[in-house]
């Protein structure tokens, strides 16, 4: 089958598909073309033929605020077309096209390939009640921005009138869309690499230093990971429960990994990043030799820490699911996450995790420390975790469930049957004819 996947930054969350496919091809030698349509950068698969396209240039800040979203996807858009164009133009025709719909680059592939079916990511649906916007009263939204916020759904609207296929990691991300939109677009529920994301019960025996970060097998450790520290994944509820939780629980260190920009929100209206704003307001009841800023960490780092977690806190607005609250789950981390629905589709209170409310952070002080005092609860909940992540979140039945859809959409098989062995001749069994009997001689006349 000939693909065609497109992703902003090759291979985004397409590397696994990707290697399924590829695992094909070992095992069958062409039986997959895979080209990728991406802006430049340096990753690279073997057995992948990597397109760019050229970046589109920025935005003028003139432009109006509600249009800003849309502006740039046509932008994308385009620039995805013509780099299609050139690869028609190569002689590739695609199957079928893969893709995230977030960044617009899909909204005008069906012109290049008419008629090839089309598989984009729908991420989240931007809704004014009911999730992220003005969830966290704090930071009222004013309603003059509203109109920015409905603007974000244009390239959602765009790809759903295009009338192909989609699919949503979640049913709290599927739920966001409307009724009407939602038969478009199949749940497919991501997983982890479960050997490689696992529990290590040897880590708790031994010492741990990642960066400036030392913790000991006396110590209790508290984990925290965002893309960025900012109040869209709790940090804000996190940096006011640590003066309590270090006051109360003096063997706790804390990790928190996150860079000091923004992924979802906005930085401070006062200037700086929230750490800092932060540190600012709750700094004198911090020990900074006990709780780390570790920045951004290597794949093989984050893994470690969460494998020594003895409370790892997960908080979000009500928006779309980090691929760490997966990964924390199978590590077998005690995870004690906030009470929004991007949450507790993953986790049940007592069960296999701690819920408490995400913008109260004395519950969450409370919490932490119950985490950290009930070592049998703490037992259980972790074991719950990893069976929890073994029974939802494995990558093979990940797998499985997208290329079954694929199957679905394309109405072919990603493998074809191998052709029956050629049928060889029965060879011909040769039979000897039995002796003539011999004639008596006859007399001869005398």
């Amino acid at each position: 089958m000939n693909f065609l996947f497109v992703h902003q930054n090759f291979p985004g969350q397409y590397v696994h598909i990707v290697r399924s496919l590829l695992a094909d091809n070992a095992q069958r030698p062409g039986t997959h073309e895979i080209v990728f349509m991406t802006e430049p950068n340096q990753n690279h698969m073997n057995g992948v033929r990597k397109v760019t396209y050229a970046k589109p240039p920025e935005i003028s800040p003139s432009l109006a605020w509600d249009t800003r979203d849309f502006e740039m996807a046509s932008r994308r858009a385009q620039a995805a077309y013509r780099g299609a164009l050139q690869i028609k133009a190569l002689g590739f025709q695609p199957d079928v096209i893969i893709g995230h719909h977030g960044w617009g680059e899909l909204l005008n592939l069906v012109d290049a390939f008419p008629g090839v079916p089309l598989i984009g990511y729908f991420e989240f649906y931007y809704r004014i009640l009911g999730a992220d916007v003005n969830f966290d009263p704090e930071f009222p939204m004013d309603t003059a921005i509203f109109g920015g916020v409905r603007g974000k759904n244009s390239t959602n609207l765009l790809a759903l009138n295009l009338e192909q296929y989609g699919q949503t990691p979640t049913r709290w991300q599927h739920s966001t869309y409307p009724d009407w939109a939602k038969k478009h677009i199949a749940i497919i529920e991501e997983g982890v690499e479960l050997e490689r994301c696992r529990p290590d019960p040897a880590a708790r025996k031994k010492p741990l230093t990642v960066g400036r970060l030392t913790v000991t097998p006396k110590q209790k450790l508290i984990t925290y990971v965002a893309r960025n520290l900012e109040p869209y994944r709790g940090f804000h509820t996190l940096m006011r429960a640590l003066p309590r939780i270090l006051r109360e629980q003096p063997d706790a260190v804390v990790s928190l990994v996150g860079g000091d920009s923004v992924s979802y929100g906005v930085m401070p209206r006062q200037g700086g990043n929230w750490r800092n704003l932060m540190m600012k307001e709750v700094g004198d009841g911090i020990d900074l030799s006990r709780v780390h800023f570790m920045g951004k960490v290597s794949y093989d780092d984050h893994l470690a820490l969460l494998q020594r977690s003895d409370a790892h806190i997960y908080l979000t607005y009500p928006f779309v699911a980090s691929w760490s609250l997966r990964e924390a789950l199978a590590c077998g981390c005690l995870v004690v996450g906030g009470d929004t629905p991007t949450v507790t589709e993953f986790i049940q209170h007592e069960v296999n995790g701690l819920i408490t409310p995400t913008l109260d952070h004395g519950a969450l002080a409370e919490t932490v420390l119950r985490a950290l005092s009930e070592p049998r609860l703490a037992a259980k909940l972790r074991a719950n975790a990893r069976s929890y992540a073994e029974k939802k979140l494995g990558m093979p039945e990940y797998i499985a469930r997208y290329r079954g859809y694929i199957e679905e959409v394309t109405g072919k098989a990603l493998v074809p049957p191998a052709p029956p062995p050629a049928v060889k001749p029965a060879p011909r069994i040769r039979t000897e004819k039995p002796a003539a009997k011999a004639r008596p001689a006859a007399k001869r006349k005398s």
